[in-house]
């Protein structure tokens, strides 16, 4: 068995669901797949002492699951305040409608299309519930709308599908742009170097306790796949499915689909920047 600790990023054992730092509570949503990994987590955040709480991605439209938020708030004396979103894939933001039905919790997220009372969400923008801080992260790439946010208490970053617990994660094409990825890996990596941020708390999959060492996992992947990309184009595996079928051959199968989206944005990527 390897040990967690020698994983990129030294993924957290045991259980995901439940407490994962002293602000944070994961309650796993039941939605597995190859593509969501365990299911998806809906984080409750709050203050220790506080009554309000934060949930960031209420998950898929299951009201067992998002009764279940409700009720493990309820249980900790909390009320729900607000909802946010990482972005706005079904898996993380389907549920978000009939989420505020059940609390009459406003939703903001970048994308106006998602939001649900007068106020979204930008960089800069700085969220505070009952005494809670979480500051918006920008981190555009996974898709057009992806957001992180910093958890500075607990020197976390709660960071959707743009850092997984296990594994990478896709660059959606055309709505994902990798140019636009990278530079958000980078950012992350800032906030690990500049704020003290250790832990992941991610959108699918394990805590991670090495959040600069997830970071800088994800790049090194980054780099090594455009250049067996480049080298894949350059022996004549012009198209999408070509590379993939090529460069994911040990991939199973069933992630191809996902894999074209990620190889079709680091083609775009390497046309723009002159190197196929």
């Amino acid at each position: 068995m390897t040990d967690a600790s020698a994983l990129p990023g030294q993924p957290r054992g045991g259980v995901l669901s439940g407490p994962a730092t002293a602000r944070a509570v994961n309650v796993l949503a039941p939605n597995p797949s190859a593509m969501t990994l365990d299911g998806t987590n809906t984080w409750i955040v709050a203050e220790p002492d506080s009554d309000l709480a934060v949930v960031i991605d209420p998950g898929p439209l299951d009201d067992v699951h998002l009764r279940h938020v409700v009720d493990t708030a309820a249980q900790a004396g909390r009320r729900v305040a607000l909802t946010l979103l990482t972005h706005g894939h079904p898996d993380h933001s389907e549920g978000a409608a009939r989420f505020a039905e059940l609390t009459g919790s406003p939703v903001r997220a970048l994308d106006p299309a998602l939001r649900l009372g007068d106020e979204g969400l930008g960089a800069g923008d700085v969220v505070t519930v009952g005494g809670l801080e979480l500051r918006v992260v920008p981190t555009p790439g996974h898709t057009a709308d992806s957001l992180c946010f910093h958890l500075p208490a607990d020197q976390a970053v709660l960071t959707g599908d743009t850092v997984l617990g296990r594994g990478t994660t896709v660059v959606a094409h055309p709505d994902g742009r990798l140019g636009d990825y990278l530079d958000s890996l980078r950012r992350l990596r800032s906030l690990t170097v500049d704020d003290g941020v250790h832990t992941v708390l991610p959108g699918h999959g394990p805590v991670l306790e090495d959040a600069q060492g997830a970071v800088e996992y994800y790049l090194a992947h980054r780099a090594h796949r455009l250049a067996q990309i480049e080298t894949a184009v350059e022996n004549g595996h012009l198209t999408a499915p070509e590379v993939v079928a090529h460069v994911y051959a040990d991939v199973d199968r069933s992630l191809w689909p996902a894999a074209e989206l990620s190889v079709r944005a680091q083609l775009e990527y390497l046309k723009e920047h002159g190197l196929i």
